[in-house]
């Protein structure tokens, strides 16, 4: 498993990797009512991220292919951190999470912040997570907020 900065060519194989994880994101499990929220995760908008000064990206592969992937918005809040289906449960999203942690994470941030659909919310406070705000439904999907003081305690990869 290589882990590296990701780069425009990318842009669609991390569109497709977030597509993959539409039933888990959408409020309606499917692609209805989200409409709005699936203009952030084209392959286009993924390439202006990638070209975004404000996004640092790292992709994980295993053999050419995606594997995973992390961004920090900001150096502040991190953006998205999604893992292939075929790699869960194995540590790749905890590894993502430290190199991000560790090289993508702007250090006098205080404050780390994520927006965690639900079926996430208990791996984001095995990272160190609290949950900090009521459920929000926007642009058809669902998210809770949470925080991380990033003076806390690091995680082990």
């Amino acid at each position: 498993m290589q882990l590296r900065a990701a780069t425009v060519d990318d842009a669609p194989a991390i569109s497709a990797l977030i597509h993959s994880h539409l039933g888990e994101l959408t409020i309606s499990g499917t692609r209805a009512g989200a409409e709005r929220f699936l203009e952030f995760v084209t392959p286009a908008a993924i390439r202006g991220y990638l070209e975004s000064p404000q996004f640092r990206y790292a992709a994980a592969s295993a053999d050419g292919a995606l594997a995973g992937v992390v961004a920090i918005r900001n150096g502040t809040h991190l953006y998205h951190l999604f893992v292939q289906a075929q790699w869960q449960r194995q540590g790749l999203g905890r590894r993502l999470w430290a190199h991000a942690r560790e090289a993508l994470i702007d250090a006098d941030a205080g404050v780390l912040t994520v927006n965690a659909s639900a079926n996430a919310v208990a791996v984001y406070q095995a990272l160190g997570f609290q949950v900090h705000g009521a459920r929000v439904e926007q642009h058809g999907v669902a998210f809770i907020p949470m925080r991380l003081l990033v003076s806390a305690s690091p995680v082990r990869p």
